[in-house]
């Protein structure tokens, strides 16, 4: 509908310059919004501000003279200038009755784009080192992850989701060595467990099964060849529970990419070498560096300590190196918060490598605070004690620990409630908009036990005409306004958009269904309505399953 109000405005613009009521035939950038408030219309064109300069004219004056070029149209019903030269554009009922139609139609597509043009997308995220089970701040940086890579494919981009394996470094050393530890204990050795290990009781855990596997005489083994087994298993292990929760938590990956793979391979050291004889790394103090200050960030980076070893930036460089060379036109890399200033020397990787600033983007995610009865939930750092994904999904469901990780903007922090996630009430947000989609389901299934339909998933709209309310015509504005929430959202990164509009259709249906039967004792008025809230049904569906939340036919 934005377009035509566009065509209408352009083509009214070009009589009057050949009319010669305007001066200038030249095309201002303009907007065609919808306004704030019903009283000014359905959209509103700033057209005549924009243009003010060009035509040397005051606003208000070009926007009468745009209003008087403009050829009757069924579409509308009125037209009107408002304030500095707002033109504001009222439309007729019957305008927005095609809308249920081609959600119909369109049905698993609808709300689709083709601004992506196919453009070749990575996301890269969660990526949590495999030296421990996923945490809650994990779920939130996964629920982001993965519903930003299902909106920009349902925009139209090539999207790729993948996980990035810390394999490799110093972690894995310590993950291997604190399983050893708890291995030698369990064996009657007195350890004084170094503060740098990794605690929890998931340790433990490890180091019986390593002891169930290997035997007691692996207790005897040297720990220089101990350890490397050690942290071999131990990070097998954890990446298996780590796959299994993100599955249950309804994330997939199109690819699991190994850190350890680009030393193996020799890109690491391929990368090096490469930027060394381009003078872009330079050896210093035994140490060889990047020059990333060059490139924007505030010091220089060491690549290879002065001991022969490689930093995590140096494996960092030749992953994302790599990444373009697949073919990647976009880079989109999920980290948390306390990753800030790390952006400039990845950046600066990137810029090296020959690509554009803007083909490398990172999404930071803020904390999250739980709660239980508005309350905080007790979480322990040094006894290596928290709260797991796995924790969250086996209590409050999938469904709801993804809609409330994504129930705001992850610029801000989140405080996230499991007693609330768990109410079966309008006061939980997932029960609230999932309700919608099987109260509908409901009403459809009675419709056919009446005869009023054949099948509840009917797809041609009926006597669209008779949808005349207030209420009516504002859900149908509602769902027309889906498309341009997925590209906003695709746009910006924040799935928190299309949340917000779920929710805001979510209550134009409450409000709707409190207010009028969908089935009454005319039959074509039941068959409109009918035709109405399957269109309902169908924009729910399709909202909810680009966050990863499911559609139920009955709660």
């Amino acid at each position: 509908m934005k377009t035509k109000i566009k065509q209408i405005v352009l083509e009214a613009a070009q009589r009057a310059f050949e009319k010669g009521e305007l001066s200038s035939d030249q095309i201002p950038d303009m907007e065609i919004e919808a306004p704030k408030h019903n009283a000014q219309g359905d959209f509103s064109s700033n057209f005549a501000m924009v243009s003010a300069g060009l035509q040397r004219m005051a606003p208000q004056k070009i926007a009468q003279i745009i209003v008087s070029n403009m050829e009757s149209l069924e579409c509308i019903e009125k037209i009107e200038v408002a304030g500095p030269g707002f033109i504001n554009f009222f439309l007729a009922n019957a305008a927005w009755h095609p809308v249920v139609d081609q959600i119909l139609e369109q049905d698993k597509r609808f709300g689709a784009s083709k601004m992506g043009k196919g453009q070749k997308v990575q996301v890269e995220f969660v990526s949590a080192n495999p030296t421990g089970p996923l945490h809650v701040g994990h779920g939130r940086g996964a629920a982001v992850g993965d519903s930003v890579g299902n909106i920009l494919a349902f925009a139209g981009f090539d999207v790729q989701k993948e996980y990035y394996i810390n394999d490799s470094g110093r972690q894995i050393r310590t993950l291997g060595t604190s399983v050893w530890l708890r291995l030698l204990e369990r064996g009657g050795q007195e350890i004084e467990f170094p503060d740098d290990c990794y605690k929890g009781e998931y340790i433990k855990d490890l180091a019986q099964r390593v002891l169930d596997k290997e035997g007691k005489a692996f207790l005897d083994q040297a720990e220089d060849i101990a350890i490397p087994l050690c942290a071999k298993f131990a990070a097998n292990e954890i990446l298996l529970g780590i796959k299994s929760d993100l599955a249950d938590f309804g994330v997939c990956f199109d690819q699991w990419f190994s850190e350890q793979s680009l030393f193996d391979s020799g890109r690491v050291q391929g990368a090096i070498e490469a930027y060394r004889a381009e003078g872009l790394i330079y050896e210093e103090e035994g140490a060889l560096w990047f020059r990333t200050e060059d490139f924007g960030d505030e010091k220089n980076r060491v690549v290879v300590r002065n001991n022969g070893l490689t930093t995590y930036f140096a494996s960092d460089i030749a992953y994302h190196k790599e990444k373009y060379e697949r073919g990647f036109d976009r880079v989109i890399d999920v980290w948390g918060a306390d990753h800030h200033g790390y952006i400039k020397r990845i950046d600066a990787s990137v810029v090296a490598s020959g690509r554009k600033s803007e083909q490398f983007e990172v999404i930071l995610v803020q904390l999250v605070n739980l709660l239980r009865g508005g309350k905080p939930v007790q979480m322990s750092t040094r006894s290596g004690e928290f709260v797991t994904l796995k924790n969250i999904v086996d209590e409050v469901g999938k469904d709801a620990a993804r809609f409330m990780f994504l129930s705001r903007s992850y610029d801000s922090g989140l405080e996230f409630d499991l007693e609330l996630a768990k109410q079966k009430n309008s006061d939980n947000p997932v029960y609230y908009v999932q309700y919608v989609h099987a109260r509908i389901t409901g009403i459809l299934l009675k419709a056919k036990e009446e005869g009023l339909i054949k099948e509840i998933e009917f797809q041609q709209g009926e006597h669209l005409g008779l949808l005349t309310t207030q209420e009516e015509i504002n859900l149908i504005k509602i769902l027309a306004g889906f498309s341009e929430q997925v590209e906003k959202s695709a746009d910006t990164l924040h799935p928190h958009v299309i949340f917000t509009y779920l929710m805001s259709l979510a209550s134009a249906f409450h409000g709707y269904y409190n207010k009028h039967k969908v089935i009454t004792e005319d039959k074509n008025l039941s068959g409109a309505r009918l035709s109405l809230v399957l269109s309902v049904k169908k924009v729910i569906r399709n909202g909810l399953s680009l966050l990863g939340v499911s559609a139920p036919e009955r709660m």
